[in-house]
């Protein structure tokens, strides 16, 4: 009797403890439940914050500091997503795992946003970009064709001697024929930003209200930092830059700004010794002397270049990951925009 009694004495907290457990809230039954969200690159995960305030809880799969072009989910990543009420992330080919992931989200019901999809990628008003200027003679032109045609922007740009590398990088599945880094624009992030605005009022219809209050802020702030890169081309005294790798391409379409880019559209696209050859010439010919690299990637092609001209280093933060520094120090898209601003005023004039 005595050991009956003890067993019913362990047994009933254990009871007690998973009935708890059992009667966890649900979040259809949460009044003011948060919506749980996925991302891929850091500024979707900043426009869902903005949009959805207090009604989402929105994180990014990547860790600080990934590479986005060559990042794979763990197991754990996938549970985390499996768990999600919607998943918002670039396409555009940027992310490879996606592909290999769809079939098993949209199983366990999630919302799949591709939003890079949302993007019309034929609206760059002309207008902005100054060419046949004064600054730019017809050899220029031929020289920057020629640094175009080294920047990998699609499968005919590179050289026979690199196409190995070229395929490289499309088995991490980057289609070269579409530049994903459409986040660098400001008015394609206007683009961005409505579709998880959609999104998010899909879920939560009756904050439709706030959400587009919310979004018309965004896009407002985002329209005025469009300004400030079109005020920057406007003053350069040059508008060539060195670059990691080819991430400011839309940059270039808009603003006139040309990236003469070490890598390609994925940093796994190495370049060749034809390719650091031609960008030295032309960081030579152009008197540049900065060499632009990135918050996320090292690259021993960039130091090769730079040793080689003589250049100083600076950072462009590309915004597909934030790093350790930039989450203690509670950096924005915004404030890390307004850096690169700094960064892009420098290297322009210098």
């Amino acid at each position: 009797m005595k050991k009956l009694l003890v067993f019913i004495s362990i047994l009933l907290p254990i009871s007690i403890f998973l009935s708890g457990c059992n009667n966890k809230e649900t979040p259809e039954q949460g009044e003011d439940q948060a919506l749980k969200l996925y991302t891929t690159v850091y500024p979707l995960q900043y426009f869902t914050e903005r949009i959805g305030g207090k009604y989402v809880d929105v994180k990014t799969i990547y860790p600080p500091g990934a590479d986005e072009h060559t990042f794979e989910p763990s197991q754990k990543d996938m549970l985390k997503l499996a768990e999600a009420d919607a998943f918002i992330y670039i396409g555009l080919g940027l992310e490879g795992f996606v592909e290999k992931a769809k079939h098993t989200l949209e199983n366990e019901k999630v919302t799949l946003v591709a939003a890079g999809d949302h993007v019309d990628l034929n609206t760059v008003n002309h207008d902005h970009v100054r060419a046949d200027n004064d600054e730019h003679s017809d050899d220029s032109q031929a020289d920057h064709s020629k640094a175009d045609s080294h920047s990998h922007g699609d499968d005919s740009t590179h050289t026979e001697e690199n196409t190995d590398s070229s395929n490289q990088a499309d088995d991490h599945g980057h289609d070269h024929d579409i530049d994903p880094h459409v986040w660098l624009d400001p008015l394609y992030c206007i683009e961005l930003a409505e579709a998880v605005k959609e999104v998010l009022t899909e879920k939560l219809p009756e904050q439709e209200s706030l959400f587009q209050e919310n979004f018309d802020k965004l896009a407002g702030e985002l329209d005025e930092l469009h300004h400030e890169f079109e005020k920057v081309a406007e003053t350069a005294s040059h508008r060539e830059m060195i670059v990691s790798h080819a991430a400011y391409g839309y940059w270039e379409t808009r603003y006139g700004i040309e990236q003469l880019s070490i890598s390609g559209l994925s940093t796994a696209s190495e370049p060749t010794q034809r390719d650091l050859e031609q960008i030295i010439a032309l960081a030579d010919q152009h008197g540049l002397q900065y060499i632009l690299t990135e918050q996320n990637v090292s690259s021993k092609f960039s130091e090769i270049v730079q040793k080689e001209i003589g250049a100083e280093t600076m950072t462009l933060h590309n915004l597909s990951t934030l790093t350790e520094k930039d989450i203690k120090a509670q950096e924005t898209y915004l404030t890390i925009m307004q850096k690169n601003l700094q960064t892009l005023e420098k290297a322009l004039n210098g």
